[in-house]
């Protein structure tokens, strides 16, 4: 066996394209300085380095001000700044069934300390009414944040219609973009989302400990940073800088790997993200088509490529997800991902917990006959399962 199929994009992009590798091997052989903390050349190049990344970002998002797009290490971090900072005190927020624990610890968290949170229900194909957001909303709301699609079931939410209802309440709406940043549009100031948490290393591919916060107009003044020190700015001062981006972007910044991040940035922007959806589309339909004609597969999630991303789970009846995986693995060199995916609350929604999904999900560098040997494979293994047959 000496074919690999990687169709883990949901978890990390790879390949990478070879702009994000040369940029970050470029900075680091050319420039290598600490941004904004020293007045030599080397050092203002790194800060360069920052600022291009920044407006990139900003205008891929469609944000009003690239000042507002924070560097995080990972959208992780982006949301529990989001969540508590504004709920540091208190107040209720409003999120879904089909969140990642990267959004459910963080209001966990937040509810141990005195908050509260209310989670709006989804169907078994993860999906959202947006009326289930509305009657949630209490008079000390404070929050909506919601994923803009699953990583469970690749379910892409209404956000255009739950962005309407936030502004109509005059409630900020965060959005979690992990999945979503690089392949669908999303327009910040057009939609008026206030805050966008985004990871750098899957679809905008970008390395790995990338990652960011968008804030709209007004809002770097409602949240408190989580870190607190050296900016590079206002250094007489001993208190934190009020002002964005510095206010959330304490010590030294992943610049090399901001380098990467906006070199994925520039690929999408010379690829097309139409482009890169429409071959995702492609490729999803042709894996729904091909694992729905395998006796004793089941496949969660809406099953159209129009309202998914490039997201396929499923079960195999008489198989764990993980036995599955391992034998993909194993015998045919596909790398895909089993169990609960981080996010138990989408599970028990599509009712596969506790022992999950296996997930494939291709991505632009994925070709068809990728997904044809994948779906040949789990055929395969379905009838070796079935009949109790040997490799």
């Amino acid at each position: 066996m000496n074919r690999t199929v990687y169709l883990d994009n949901a978890a990390t992009s790879w390949p990478k394209p070879p702009s994000t590798i040369d940029a970050i091997v470029e900075f680091n052989r050319s420039i290598g300085a600490n941004p904004g903390r020293s007045g030599h050349s080397r050092s203002v190049d790194a800060g360069r380095t920052l600022i291009d990344a920044r407006e990139a970002a900003a205008k891929l998002f469609g944000a009003p001000n690239a000042l507002g797009v924070v560097f995080t290490k990972n959208v992780t971090e982006a949301l529990n700044i989001v969540i508590l900072g504004l709920l540091k005190d208190g107040g209720h927020a409003v999120t879904t069934s089909m969140e990642h624990n990267s959004v459910m610890r963080p209001l966990n968290a937040a509810r141990a300390r005195g908050a509260d949170f209310s989670t709006a229900p989804c169907s078994e194909t993860g999906e959202l009414d947006p009326g289930d957001i509305a009657s949630l909303i209490r008079p000390d709301t404070r929050l909506i944040v919601m994923t803009h699609a699953s990583n469970v079931t690749g379910t892409i939410m209404p956000l255009a219609e739950v962005a309407s209802i936030a502004r109509e309440r005059g409630i900020p709406l965060c959005i979690d973009a992990a999945q979503t940043a690089g392949v669908i549009p999303i327009g910040m100031e057009a939609m008026d989302i206030g805050l966008l948490a985004f990871t750098g290393h899957k679809s905008l591919y970008g390395p790995q400990g990338t990652g960011g916060l968008v804030l709209g107009e007004g809002y770097g003044r409602m949240i408190e940073p989580l870190m607190y020190g050296g900016t590079g700015s206002r250094s007489e001062f001993e208190v934190q800088p009020d002002f964005l981006p510095d206010k959330f972007e304490s010590g030294t910044p992943n610049t090399i790997g901001i380098a990467g991040l906006g070199a994925g940035i520039d690929f999408i922007d010379r690829t097309g993200m139409d482009a890169i959806r429409a071959h995702e589309k492609d490729l999803t339909a042709r894996l729904l088509d091909g694992l729905g004609s395998i006796d004793g597969v089941r496949i969660f999630g809406p099953c159209d490529p129009e309202r998914q991303t490039a997201v396929v789970s499923f079960i195999l009846e008489g198989m764990s997800p993980s036995e599955l995986a391992l034998a993909l693995d194993q015998d045919y060199g596909i790398m895909a991902r089993s169990g609960l995916h981080c996010a138990p609350s989408a599970h028990r929604t599509i009712g596969t917990f506790p022992e999950g999904t296996i997930r494939l999900s291709p991505g632009y560098f994925t070709t068809r006959e990728d997904i044809e040997y994948t779906v040949e494979a789990v055929a395969a293994l379905a009838v070796r399962k079935k009949t109790g047959a040997k490799t």
